[in-house]
C-alpha cells in the first residue's frame, strides 16, 4: 500500500545525518499495543528493506527493560563501527536466547520495543518516533491481540510499563508523533524539536 505520510517520513529520515556509525538509528517506542511492530514494518518497507531490531528479542520474562547491556554491546557497538550486528534473539516459550540473528549497519536500521527511546539510548538515536495511542487503548489492543491465556503475563507487563515509564518517560522526547488512521499513518510534530 502506498502510504504518502510513511514514504516522505523515510525520504525525511534518510536526509538525516548519521548518529551511530554511518547508521541513522530510528526508534519506534510507545505502549505495549500501540503498532510499533506493524508501522516498523511499513516504514522498513518504505526505506527500500532497512533493518529492523524488535527489542522484545533482547527483553527476558525476568528483564523486561533490562536489555539495555545487551543491546549495547551485542547491537551499537558493532554499528558504531560499521559492522554488522550478531545478536541471539530470546525465544518467549523456552524462556532462553536462541536464534542467532543479524542486524546489517544499514544507512537507516530501525529500533522498536518499549523503551526504544530511552533516556540512555538517546545519544545514538538520530529520530525517536512515539506511536500516539493511550496506554488504555493500547493494552486493549494487545490484549485482544494475544488472547486470554497471557492475562496473567499483560497484568505484570502493566505495571513494569508503569514503572519504566515514570522513571524514563519518551514521549517528551519524541521528535514526531505516529498516529495511526483508518488509512495509513499521520505523522505529528512531537513535543522535542523535530529532526
Amino acid at each position: 500500500m502506498n502510504e504518502p505520510s510513511v514514504e516522505a517520513l523515510a525520504q525525511r529520515l534518510r536526509a538525516l545525518p548519521p548518529s551511530i556509525g554511518r547508521t541513522r538509528l530510528v526508534a519506534v517506542d510507545g505502549h505495549a499495543g500501540s503498532g510499533k511492530t506493524t508501522f516498523a514494518a511499513r516504514l522498513a518497507a518504505a526505506l527500500g528493506g532497512a533493518p529492523v531490531l524488535h527489542l522484545d528479542d533482547l527483553a527476558t520474562h525476568e528483564e523486561l527493560f533490562a536489555w539495555t547491556g545487551r543491546l549495547r554491546s551485542w547491537v551499537l557497538e558493532p554499528l558504531a563501527r560499521g559492522e554488522t550486528a550478531r545478536y541471539r534473539a530470546y525465544d518467549w516459550v523456552a524462556r532462553r536466547f536462541a536464534e542467532e540473528r543479524e542486524l546489517p549497519a544499514a544507512p537507516v536500521v530501525l529500533v522498536e520495543g518499549v523503551g526504544a527511546g530511552r533516556r540512555e539510548l538517546s545519544p545514538h538515536l538520530a529520530c525517536l518516533l512515539w506511536m500516539e495511542l493511550t496506554h488504555e487503548s493500547s493494552w486493549e489492543r494487545g490484549q485482544l491481540r494475544d488472547g486470554p491465556e497471557l492475562t496473567d503475563f499483560w497484568d505484570g507487563w502493566k505495571r513494569a510499563e508503569q514503572r519504566h515509564f515514570a522513571t524514563d518517560p519518551t514521549r517528551p522526547r519524541a521528535q514526531l508523533l505516529i498516529r495511526q488512521c483508518q488509512e495509513g499513518y499521520e505523522v505529528l510534530p512531537g513535543p522535542h524539536e523535530s529532526p
